[in-house]
């Protein structure tokens, strides 16, 4: 197929709820939609990146210049033969890989619609439904966080992520393991923490914790790996892991045990799927990770983690938990089991509501 032109749009979409991790705190979403046009079809992606260069370089204003300006001349009037050939088309871009997922991702979900069949099945899924976790932002005090693990439980979640940063760590995950002292239990330091703060994460280990995610350095393997040595608890890396080769060098190290596959991190689904399948081989367990996505990401999200080596609960939840109206109909829902079915419909699965994005659109640009 060829690509005729690429869409872009920003949309605004205010949070439920505020959610606040080491970074500051999020109340509004500026998000980035790709439509990728061929041959009387299209197909929906969506950047990923935060506002801001807090969680990666990249940010909602950043991304969209390297899509209009590089990403979408690149593509555009490409032959492709399978969607993997897209990812190669941005492959001299250095970094920048949110905004290069963002046209792969949406060229993945055009070419399931040519074939008539859902994503899922295009990427190789087996899993009938994904397990579902929540993860929630810093809270004022333990007590609020409390409250809010009860309503995530009662909702039927499987996995209970909270994020920490130094002075909101120990005390409040031993808060949490009292009043809950058998779920699955994980804690999200968003690279908030150094090696001298060893002692620190060492005293997690009396929680039974699943895992503690990229403690350190947003960049680093090296130091996770002399904490690895010293903490019980597996380390399971995130910002680390931009490509398989990442995965390959840091587990061959011993910097984690465990890995966190983003779309927009590793540049869409082709190398996802290499990262799933390396681990997959090798007995390492993946998860789904989560960037306050509105609809289309998620529904991404979805068909990524019904692979096989989606062993754990990832951050894929309920639209509602976020937004009051998502840009997907049917919304997504969770079941009181903590799953969510993969959906049968051809591409992502869902409809995607462009009333409601148009709305809620403050630029628009069509490049080609």
């Amino acid at each position: 197929m060829k690509i005729d032109r690429i869409e872009l749009r920003e949309i605004h979409l205010q949070l439920v709820a505020p959610f606040e991790t080491s970074f500051g705190v999020t109340t509004e979403r500026r998000i980035i939609l790709v439509k990728v046009f061929s041959e009387g079809l299209h197909g929906w992606g969506e950047c990923t990146c935060n506002e801001g260069p807090f969680y990666n370089h990249e940010g909602t204003d950043t991304a969209w210049l390297v899509l209009r300006d590089y990403v979408a001349p690149y593509t555009i009037g490409k032959e492709i033969n399978t969607p993997e050939d897209a990812s190669g088309l941005s492959a001299s871009i250095r970094g920048n890989k949110m905004a290069r997922a963002a046209v792969e991702t949406a060229i993945w979900d055009l070419e399931a619609k040519r074939r008539g069949i859902p994503l899922w099945q295009l990427l190789g899924g087996t899993q009938e439904e994904i397990p579902c976790g929540v993860s929630l932002g810093l809270q004022a005090t333990d007590a609020a966080l409390l409250k809010k693990v009860e309503t995530e439980l009662a909702a039927g979640y499987q996995r209970i992520k909270l994020k920490i940063k130094p002075g909101r760590d120990y005390e409040m995950v031993k808060a949490v393991r009292k009043e809950h002292p058998n779920i699955r239990l994980t804690v999200d330091a968003n690279s908030a923490y150094t090696l001298g703060d060893i002692e620190t994460l060492r005293r997690l280990d009396e929680f039974n914790l699943m895992l503690i995610e990229q403690p350190l350095a947003y960049d680093d393997i090296i130091d996770h790996a002399e904490l690895q040595r010293q903490i019980k608890s597996p380390i399971c890396l995130d910002e680390s892991i931009l490509s398989v080769d990442d995965a390959r060098k840091a587990l061959g190290i011993g910097a984690c045990r465990i890995i966190n596959i983003k779309l927009g991190r590793v540049a869409g689904h082709t190398e996802s799927r290499k990262i799933e399948t390396y681990c997959r081989e090798r007995g390492v367990p993946v998860w789904c990770g989560g960037m306050l996505e509105a609809g289309i990401g998620r529904a991404h999200n979805i068909a990524m983690a019904t692979e096989a080596g989606f062993v754990l609960p990832g951050d894929v939840s309920a639209s509602k938990r976020y937004w009051t109206e998502d840009i997907i109909i049917p919304e997504v829902e969770v079941s009181p089991a903590g799953t969510i079915r993969r959906p049968t419909g051809p591409g992502i699965g869902f409809e995607v509501n462009e009333k409601r994005i148009e709305a809620l659109t403050v630029r628009k640009e069509v490049i080609g």
